[in-house]
């Protein structure tokens, strides 16, 4: 006989409206655990829901249990950053009958930037079908929009005309790591990669404290927002909007404070209440926060 899972290392699935969580994301049809479902709960959540850190910048905590991410991620419409959608994610997969297992990322931001501690949240997914196993990372901000399979080879693999390449490799003491490289502006980059060693919610819970609370964490010095679509990726870092495009091409505007609230609407489908939208344009952050 078996010995059961214990709860800590499961995604607490039972405890989500699967059915709230799937119409926000506008996913209709065949929910049995296959590839074909994956591919397509992928690329709904990552182009529905955002990619945002405003809850830092608003001095509230970031929550990571199923309960307050479905009232913030689903009933009120907002975003979240790796840890709360990979979560979120999770804990439908798991609803839906999918394998779940979280995997810890180091994100690459560019040469000189120095070495960045693994704080960034993705997912080991499989399913019934087959013995094919996947990498989901819903919560980066700019894609993948589809699960990519880990898989030896280092081939340009085009989803929705974005071009990534998966690197199979090993670190120091042999653990399997998963590099993923994207193609942008600056031609192909390593963008993160994730050491194949399970992660369980307790592990989300530490990173997440870091990220929300640490003075070195960006997310705790100035908005961070991203929205992604097949044909455009937005993203705005603090009073900077930048605009990418499959090909690699793009443009970058300063933006006002008053203005925030409005882009945050029509380019990111967030919708602040008035004493958020206020609080976020009058409060000092960013290099306000020397003065």
């Amino acid at each position: 006989m078996s010995t059961p899972m214990h709860p800590s290392y499961r995604w607490n699935g039972e405890d989500l409206d699967l059915d709230a969580y799937l119409a926000r994301i506008g996913f209709e049809g065949d929910r049995a655990p296959t590839p074909a479902t994956l591919r397509r709960l992928v690329h709904l959540h990552t182009t529905t829901i955002p990619f945002e850190n405003l809850e830092i910048i608003l001095g509230r905590p970031v929550l990571l249990d199923v309960k307050s991410l479905q009232d913030k991620l689903v009933r009120q419409r907002r975003g979240g950053y790796c840890f709360e959608n990979s979560a979120l994610f999770a804990a439908a997969l798991e609803a839906l009958g999918f394998g779940v297992t979280g995997l810890s990322g180091r994100i690459f931001i560019g040469p000189g930037e120095g070495l960045l501690p693994g704080t960034h949240a993705g997912l080991r997914v499989t399913t019934a079908a087959d013995e094919r196993v996947w990498l989901c990372d819903v919560g980066f901000g700019s894609g993948p929009l589809a699960p990519v399979e880990l898989t030896p080879g280092d081939d340009e693999i085009d989803i929705d005309g974005w071009r990534f390449r998966l690197e199979l490799g090993a670190d120091d003491l042999g653990v399997q790591v998963a590099t993923l490289h994207h193609f942008s502006r600056n031609g192909w980059q390593n963008r993160r990669a994730f050491t194949m060693t399970p992660q369980y919610r307790v592990d989300y819970e530490v990173g997440n404290h870091y990220v929300s609370t640490s003075a070195h964490s960006p997310f705790t010095t100035r908005p961070i927002v991203q929205r992604m679509h097949p044909e455009v990726h937005h993203m705005l870092d603090g009073l900077t909007l930048n605009t990418q495009y499959p090909d690699g091409t793009g443009e970058t505007r300063d933006v006002e404070r008053a203005d925030l609230p409005e882009i945050l609407s029509e380019t990111f489908d967030i919708d602040l209440d008035d004493a958020d939208a206020k609080q976020l344009v009058e409060q000092p952050w960013g290099a306000d926060q020397r003065l």
